[in-house]
């Protein structure tokens, strides 16, 4: 408990606060402006985290991340746009709703099913940490260098697995970004890989400059490339605490969406998309009028957005215990407990654990705060879905490119966040997913220094009988590829 009052204290740090407000607003109104997203904002914010305390910079970025699905369903309700990916469908019955006439109805419905969802992952992460926080310490002993990389490799195969329809795809992509994180010397032996003699590649890319490329200067080329639309206007009244309510009569659909979420986010790979599908899926089985859902069902959107917010709190649980991101915005949190010099892992409970209290306790205030500006502003920020995507665009392409140039004040930095910019934007027109990219840089550098200090160890495959977490995780993998193997045959001898 003694590290439970010192989270708080460390959140009660006049920066810290502050970090939590800014993080938690700016989150929202990103959400709110289609086209931007958590990812891209985050890929911004990374390089000014250089220059920020470690809790400070994890606060900030656990604010935009924990609240921009909040503003992420306004456009999706009120114009069918959704603001983040993983409010899409929410379009189906929110907007079905706002075209009766019900859009404070739905917003309201909206706000209450992610403040729940969003609270009971983290009470539940909390609780665990609460109760078994003294026995997580021994874990430690069972991970060795093998176990993080088999671990790493199931975070791999769960990934590729999640893209069932561009599993081919997800798959070059993700072995792409292995690649790149490849490059580099390797400090121990001194062998060169892939750097042709050009002196920036012996320190491999940087992370921070492949994410900004990616996400957001690509996203930026989009939006200054594509038309702008002038969406039509929702009346939104001051109405918006009934949801709070109304949320009981569906008590059931919450529950077992929350706990949907809860579980499909600590799975390394799965996250908001298949918690919410399953949630939907549910909601729809149990539900009296099945036929109303997308088009204009309560409870479609409850199961949607509690879902979707109940995986940011749990996702961070394989980040922490054993430091392998599950998707791509914890894998950019992940650069900065890498810069802050802490490293998930088993050992942090022991080593940091006042340190994950704060940052559970910042996650459950950052989705009051959320909810609270919500209720007061919702009318306002409404109107940030009418901005120009043009305008927008050149927003992001000059932040993108200030905070690259700031890290190391290197042109070079520039011109390789440049062109992975239009390679990412290349991958966007072939509507390729861009996650498998970043996880593959990411999850590599992790296989890559786990093979290198450990290779003897992992390579000898009767180990895997003496160390019962790798021999496990060995039997979960070839277990997930048979099935995923199996179910697509099945699917196509079906479909002759």
């Amino acid at each position: 408990m003694d590290a439970f009052f010192q989270g708080l204290a460390n959140i009660a740090e006049p920066q810290v606060s502050m970090a939590l407000v800014i993080g938690a607003i700016g989150g929202l109104v990103i959400g709110a402006i289609p086209g931007i997203g958590p990812a891209i904002a985050i890929a911004i914010l990374l390089p000014a985290t250089v220059f920020l305390d470690d809790l400070v910079s994890l606060v900030l970025l656990l604010g935009v991340y924990g609240s921009s699905m909040y503003g992420g369903a306004i456009p999706a309700i009120l114009i069918n746009t959704p603001g983040t990916p993983v409010n899409a469908l929410t379009t189906y019955d929110g907007h079905a709703m706002t075209q009766r006439g019900e859009a404070t109805r739905a917003l309201s419905l909206a706000y209450s099913a992610s403040f729940f969802g969003g609270s009971f992952s983290i009470l539940v992460a909390l609780g665990s940490l609460i109760l078994f926080g003294p026995y997580l310490r021994d874990l430690g002993a069972l991970f060795g260098q093998r176990d993080i990389f088999m671990a790493a490799l199931l975070g791999a195969v769960l990934l590729i697995v999640a893209h069932r329809r561009t599993m081919v795809i997800a798959t070059l992509l993700f072995s792409f970004g292995f690649m790149i994180a490849l490059v580099g010397r390797q400090s121990l032996k001194r062998i060169d890989r892939y750097t042709f003699d050009v002196e920036y590649l012996y320190a491999g890319f940087n992370l921070i400059v492949v994410i900004v490329g990616i996400f957001a200067i690509s996203q930026a080329l989009k939006l200054m490339t594509g038309k702008d639309e002038d969406p039509p206007a929702a009346h939104v009244d001051r109405k918006l605490f009934r949801g709070l309510g109304e949320l009981r009569r569906f008590k059931v659909v919450a529950f077992l969406s929350a706990c949907y979420g809860t579980v499909m986010g600590i799975i390394p790979g799965v996250g908001e998309f298949v918690a919410q599908f399953f949630s939907y899926a549910t909601a729809r089985g149990l539900s009296k009028d099945p036929n109303r859902f997308g088009h204009g069902s309560p409870e479609g959107l409850i199961a949607s957005e509690t879902a979707n917010n109940a995986v940011p709190a749990s996702a961070m649980i394989p980040l922490l215990a054993l430091g392998v991101p599950g998707e791509a915005l914890t894998a950019m949190m992940m650069v900065v407990f890498f810069d802050a010099g802490v490293k998930p892992g088993p050992d942090i409970f022991e080593k940091s654990a006042d340190f994950l209290f704060s940052l559970f306790i910042a996650l459950l205030l950052i989705n009051v705060i959320v909810v609270m500006f919500l209720m007061a502003s919702t009318k306002w920020i409404a109107k940030l879905v009418h901005v120009p995507n043009k305008f927008l665009g050149g927003v992001i392409l000059v932040l993108s490119f200030v905070g690259v140039f700031s890290i190391r004040n290197s042109f070079a930095d520039c011109l390789f966040a440049a062109a992975f910019g239009f390679l990412g934007l290349i991958f966007r027109r072939l509507d390729w997913p861009l996650v498998p990219l970043v996880l593959g840089l990411v999850l590599g550098s992790i296989m890559v220094e786990r093979l290198t200090a450990g290779a003897s160890q992992i390579l000898r495959l009767a180990d895997l009988v003496n160390r019962p977490v790798s021999g496990l995780l060995a039997v979960v993998i070839v277990v997930v590829i048979v099935f995923a193997l199996g179910s697509t045959v099945w699917q196509r001898f079906r479909n002759v």
